[in-house]
């Protein structure tokens, strides 16, 4: 079977095209929760059931969807879902939401920390980063325990890391050469 970032794109691609620009936002919300819903291991065996309909996997995934989905969501769904493509919908997802951060000059910011940031933090992190990187970032926040302390932010291909953990590894490589 081809890879899932190549069956995706057309997809993704599609779906891009055929949106207007200041839906961009709301629609890539929409596909995100499709494709976390769609990596559901339970879900996709039962989508693969032979027994089960094109419907009956349709109507599972919307019932468990949190927010209302517009017609090309929908429409995207429903052909996943008929072609047997449903497990290409979390590498729809990912590329689209590539396509629209591109289109708005955003750029996804993964930022690891060895504790909690809290919400009023958060601005203050970003803000910095975002003066670092010289562009503007949707940063989400994972719990790493393993740093020790400080942060480690990926940005695409970039990766900036502050942590304790690093600092322990650049030490040990220092000592030991």
């Amino acid at each position: 079977m081809a890879e899932l970032a190549t069956i995706a794109r057309p997809y993704a691609e599609a779906l891009f095209k055929a949106i207007a620009p200041q839906d961009a936002a709301a629609v890539a919300e929409q596909v995100n929760e499709l494709g976390s819903i769609a990596a559901d291991d339970s879900l996709r065996l039962f989508a693969d059931n032979p027994k089960a309909s094109t419907e009956q996997v349709f109507q599972l995934v919307s019932s468990v969807a949190k927010q209302a989905h517009g017609d090309g969501t929908k429409n995207l769904l429903r052909m996943l879902i008929e072609n047997g493509r449903l497990a290409a919908l979390p590498e729809i997802a990912a590329q689209f939401q590539a396509r629209v951060n591109s289109r708005s000059g955003v750029s996804d910011a993964t930022i690891y920390s060895a504790f909690p940031i809290d919400n009023a933090q958060l601005p203050g992190v970003v803000a910095t980063l975002e003066a670092r990187f010289k562009r503007k970032l949707n940063a989400s926040v994972q719990l790493a325990p393993e740093l020790i302390g400080g942060i480690r932010v990926v940005v695409g291909d970039e990766v900036l890391d502050t942590s304790v953990q690093a600092r322990l590894q650049q030490l040990k490589v220092a000592l030991s050469a």
